[in-house]
This record gives C-alpha cells, structure tokens and sequence, in this order.
C-alpha cells in the first residue's frame, strides 16, 4: 500500500508522536509526570537492537550490493560535509562564537537515532518498502561530523585535540556499537532470526517507543526550559532551517545513489537530524569551554520536535515529488 502524503502529513495524529507532544507540554508545564529512573536507557537499548536486527535480516534477504556500499559512501560525505555547512550558518544568523559555532555544527552533521527508529516506524505502519541497509548508514554518520566539528574549531582557534583517548570514547559509544553489532547478528541470522526474535522486536515495538517519546518530551521540554535565556532567536530559526538544508543535501545524496520513495525519506530524515547523545559526550570531552546547554537545547529541544512534527511530512513530501 502506497504512502500518501496526506497519511504521513497525519502523522501528528500518531500515537508515538502525540506522547511525544504530552511530555513537551508536562514538561513546559513544570508538571511532576515523569519516567522510572533508568527506563528511558532500557528503551533505548530495546530500540537499538530492534531496529539494527531488523535492518540486518533485511540485508540478508536482498544481500550486499553496489548500492549499499554507495549508500554508505553518501552516508559518510553527507555527515562530513553538514557540519560546514551548520557552522556557515549559524555565523550568518546568530551571534555565536566560533567555538561555540562549531560545537553546534557537530551535532547537525550526525544523526539522532530516535528521529530515524521514528521515520522508520511511520513507514513501517503503513507497509511502505525501504532499504534495510540504511541502519548502517545511519552508523557511519556518527563519527565524520564529530571530526569535522573538531577540525572546524581548530582552525576557528578553539582546543579541540584530537586524541586517542577520544577516538576510543567516539569508536566505542554504546549507541553505535549496539547498532551496529544488532545489524550483523541481523544479517547473520537472517530470517530464521527475524522470526525467532519477532515477539520480541516486532510486537512491543511500537508501544516502547511511545513510551521512549514520552521520556524524550519531557526531556526536551525540560532542557528548553532550563536554557531558554541562551536560545536567541536566530538560534530558534536555525534549529528549524538546517534540518531542511540536510534533507536537501540528503535528497541529493538519495537521487544519486538510486533509494526508493522510502530509502530517500530515510536518508534525507538522518541528513535532518541533530544528534543529542553521541556527540554532546564528545563536544564536552574535546570542547570543553563550549555552552552544552545551548547544543543540547538546539539539537534536542528545536530540531528534535520540528522534525517529528512539521519536517517529516515535508520531507516525504520532497522524496515522493523527486523520485515518484
């Protein structure tokens, strides 16, 4: 069954989206509601291994192709690239300073895993195809955007030591070693696995994740509440105009490498993304003079619910007129 526009445009309507938006409005609210200590790592480890395995028993079944490993490459180029293209931004609209700039940037060229399990539910739900293999490009834009953050302080004047320390912290983030590790035991296993697995991370899937957003809501609403005498203006508009740039660049990326309507969406959701845990752990290990809440409250507080609420149905928008 083919996604209409309309359908995704609904998405607001969602059940994982609309607790999303009740965790915002507690948290805005200064409301007591909250989730057990420790839950919200759980689901986040559910998630991961769930949506890795699924991608990797999909890589099984279609196998390993030339267009995976030129997903991947986009993938790679597509986080590299976003960063510069963040930090130019943000000296054009806001008034922040180069380190502080290129802190903000790391994060735009990385990706949130929780948009993409999102992206990747929504088409899910309504039967729509897409590329199993794009868990591992969402992997590989981890890292490039976090070294670009890096080397745009550097020449920006900032310290920002790339050390072995910090590439071990980076290679071994918890987030990518799941996924990743879930993705080849997926396509290890491959279907028997699937359906072996399936009560487990097919059924309460979708529940957990509304839980998850839930916790994220009130997570996001918090930390805008906390932050919000250093979230200008221009830094609001920013939070909102890159992630369309990125899934502009994305589209592009898409176009070229061949994805289907699905694939595309999902490259051009990762392309939009802001990455709020992997590469704040990083930014405060090698830029540790950089404002945290000022990353954490544009990535996690502005881009994370633009996404989920206006930039999806935008997105698949742009896919579906592009590749049809």
């Amino acid at each position: 069954m083919e996604l209409s526009i309309a359908s995704l445009a609904s998405n607001l309507l969602a059940p994982t989206i609309l607790f999303f938006i009740l965790g915002l409005i507690a948290a805005i609210a200064r409301s007591d509601l909250s989730t057990p200590e420790g839950a919200a790592k759980v689901m986040s480890v559910y998630l991961l291994l769930a949506i890795g395995f699924k991608g990797g028993a999909s890589v099984a079944q279609s196998g390993v192709d030339g267009q995976l490993l030129a997903s991947l490459l986009a993938g790679t180029v597509l986080s590299f690239v976003l960063p510069f293209v963040a930090f130019a931004l943000l000296r054009m609209m806001t008034r922040l300073d180069c380190l502080n700039a290129a802190a903000v940037a790391g994060h735009y060229g990385s990706i949130s895993i929780v948009t993409f399990v999102t992206a990747v539910s929504l088409l899910e739900a309504r039967a729509i195809p897409s590329e199993g293999y794009l868990v591992a490009v969402a992997a590989v834009m981890e890292v490039p955007a976090i070294m670009s953050a890096l080397w745009i302080a550097a020449r920006s004047g900032g310290v920002a030591a790339i050390d072995s320390s910090l590439m071990r912290h980076i290679l071994g983030n918890g987030s990518i070693v799941l996924l990743i590790g879930a993705f080849a035991i997926g396509a290890i296993t491959g279907e028997q696995g699937l359906q072996d697995l399936h009560p487990f991370i097919v059924v309460p899937f979708t529940g957990v994740l509304a839980l998850f957003l839930l916790d994220m809501g009130l997570s996001a609403g918090k930390s805008l509440m906390e932050n919000r005498k250093d979230i200008s203006v221009g830094l609001l508009a920013f939070g909102c105009v890159m992630p369309v740039i990125g899934s502009l660049l994305g589209l592009i990326a898409a176009l070229l490498v061949g994805l289907s309507v699905g694939g595309t969406f999902l490259l051009m959701v990762l392309s939009a993304s802001a990455s709020y845990i992997a590469v704040p752990a990083a930014m405060r290990l090698a830029l540790p003079q950089a404002k945290s809440g000022i990353y954490l409250s544009l990535a996690l507080g502005v881009t994370f619910p633009f996404n989920l609420t206006l930039g999806m149905p935008l997105y698949y928008l742009m896919a579906s007129l592009a590749v049809g």
